[in-house]
C-alpha cells in the first residue's frame, strides 16, 4: 500500500519520508491526536509498532526524485514543453533584463518590439507574458497568429490586410462586414496600405478606451510572399513613426515576432524589419538550467547541468524536453546521450527539420558539414556563418564557427559525411 499518488504533488514532497498513519474510523480521532501531540513534542515522526494506526514499515514516496530543500521553488508536476508556455506555468524562465526590458518598452506611446530567434526559442511565450503586461497597465490587447491564415490571404495585398484587420477587429469583438467592405473599396482608390491605416485611424482606436497593443507571431511566413512582405513591412514602419507625430497613433503598440531562420532563403544584405526594440532570444545559462532542473523535481549537481549543457547547450527547448523525459523516468541522462544524436532518439524531429533545411541549400549543407567536420574552429564566408547562426546551428567567435552542441556536431557529422 502506498497512498503518495492520492496526495497532491507539492504535499507528496513535504511529506516524504513520512511514516504512514492509518485512521479508521471516529473512535480513532481523539487518541489519534492526543497521540501526535505528544510525538511531536517529543521530535519524533514515528509512532513505533505499539500504536494501533501505525502501519509498520511503510513511509510516503514521491514518485519522483525529492526536490532540493535549500531553495524553496514553486512546485509543480513536469509539464510536457509544446509550443507557448502557459501565463502562469512554473516552468518559464525569465532571461534578465529581456522580460524588464520588454514591459518597459510596451508601455511607450508608439512602442513596437520585435522579437527574433530560431524555432522553439520561447518567442511565443515571450509575446504573451509582454501583451498580459500591457493588459495590466490598461491597454486592450490583441494576438494574431499568421499561422492562423488560410494559403488563399496571400493571394494578393488587399486580400492580406483585410484578413489582417478583420483578424484585429474580430478579437476586439468589433467587426463590421458593411465597414470592411467599405475601407477594401477604399482601397481600389488610395491603396491597400493606405485604406488599411485609415481603417485603424478613423474607426478602430477611436472607439477603444485606452492603447491597443497588437502582438503579431509567425510573422515569418509573409517571407514567402516577397511583395506582400515588402508593402506590409513599409506599413508597420509607417504607423511607428506616426507616433512620433500625431497622438492618435501613441494608442497603438506593437509586437512583432519571427524566427530567424526565415534568413536562410533571404538576401543577408535586405533586412526583414529594422525599427523598433529588437529583442534576440538568448540560451539560458548553466544557473538557469540548474533551476529548472529543481522545479523539476531533481536533485543535480554541477556535473550533470554541465553533462546537459554539453549535449544541447541552453537551448530552451531541448532543455525542457530532457528535464521532462528525465523527471518522469523515461530516460536517464546516461542514456539521453548516448541515443540524442540520431532519428530515433528524444530530438528526432528536431534533427530531421534542421536537415531538411539545410539539404534544400547545398552552400549551407556544405558549410554546416565543414564545421562538423573539423575539430578546430572554422571561417566560413559570411553569409553562410550568418544563416548557420540563425538557423541556431553554430556559434561564432570573432570570425570562427563551431558547432553550437554536441548533438549537431555529432548528428549532422553522420548524416553529412561522405
Amino acid at each position: 500500500m502506498n497512498t503518495a499518488p492520492y496526495l497532491p504533488f507539492e504535499l507528496q514532497q513535504l511529506l516524504t519520508g513520512i511514516q504512514v498513519w492509518q485512521w479508521r474510523d471516529e473512535g480513532d480521532t481523539n487518541p489519534l491526536i492526543s497521540d501526535l501531540i505528544a510525538i511531536l513534542e517529543e521530535g519524533r515522526t514515528s509512532l513505533g509498532s505499539g500504536y494501533p494506526w501505525a502501519i509498520p514499515g511503510l513511509t510516503l514516496t514521491p514518485p519522483k526524485q525529492a526536490i532540493a530543500w535549500e531553495i524553496p521553488l514553486p512546485v509543480a508536476p513536469p509539464e510536457l514543453p509544446e509550443g507557448q508556455v502557459e501565463i502562469a506555468s512554473t516552468f518559464y524562465m525569465n532571461r534578465p533584463p529581456i522580460e524588464s526590458r520588454c514591459y518597459e518598452t510596451i508601455t511607450q506611446p508608439g512602442a513596437l518590439i520585435r522579437i527574433k530567434a530560431p524555432r522553439q526559442m520561447g518567442k511565443t511565450s515571450l509575446m504573451a507574458r509582454i501583451l498580459h503586461h500591457a493588459e495590466q497597465e490598461g491597454a486592450q490587447t490583441v494576438a494574431v497568429s499568421l499561422q492562423l491564415a488560410d494559403r488563399r490571404v496571400f493571394s494578393s495585398l488587399n486580400t492580406f490586410l483585410q484578413w489582417f484587420y478583420a483578424s484585429v477587429s474580430l478579437e476586439l469583438d468589433r467587426l463590421d462586414l458593411d465597414r470592411l467592405a467599405k475601407y477594401s473599396q477604399l482601397a481600389e482608390a488610395i491603396g491597400s496600405n493606405q485604406s488599411c491605416k485609415a481603417y485603424f485611424e478613423q474607426y478602430l482606436l477611436p472607439e477603444l478606451n485606452g492603447p491597443l497593443t497588437l502582438g503579431l507571431d509567425e510573422v515569418d511566413r509573409l517571407f514567402e510572399f516577397p511583395e506582400i512582405a515588402d508593402d506590409f513591412f513599409g506599413l508597420l514602419r509607417s504607423l511607428h513613426e506616426e507616433a512620433k507625430r500625431r497622438d492618435i497613433w501613441k494608442q497603438f503598440r506593437l509586437i512583432v515576432v519571427y524566427s530567424s531562420e526565415v534568413y536562410i532563403p533571404l538576401d543577408v544584405n535586405k533586412s526583414p524589419f529594422n525599427v523598433g526594440l529588437p529583442i534576440e532570444l538568448t540560451e539560458f545559462t548553466p544557473a538557469q538550467v540548474g533551476e529548472l532542473a529543481q522545479r523539476h523535481h531533481l536533485n543535480w549537481h554541477t556535473n550533470q547541468v554541465e553533462t546537459l549543457m554539453e549535449l544541447v547547450g541552453g537551448h530552451p527547448y531541448l532543455v525542457r524536453l530532457a528535464l521532462y523525459h528525465i523527471a518522469r523516468k523515461d530516460v536517464t541522462l546516461t542514456q539521453l546521450v548516448q541515443e540524442s544524436p540520431t532519428e530515433t532518439g528524444l530530438y528526432g524531429d528536431h534533427l530531421r527539420r534542421h536537415l531538411w533545411n539545410l539539404e534544400k541549400y547545398p552552400p549551407l549543407t556544405q558549410a554546416m558539414k565543414a564545421v562538423v567536420c573539423q575539430v578546430d574552429p572554422v571561417r566560413l564566408p559570411a553569409e553562410q556563418g550568418f544563416k548557420l547562426q540563425s538557423m541556431g546551428l553554430i556559434k561564432m567567435t570573432g570570425n570562427d564557427c563551431t558547432s553550437r552542441c554536441r548533438l549537431y556536431a555529432e548528428y549532422f557529422g553522420d548524416r553529412l559525411k561522405d
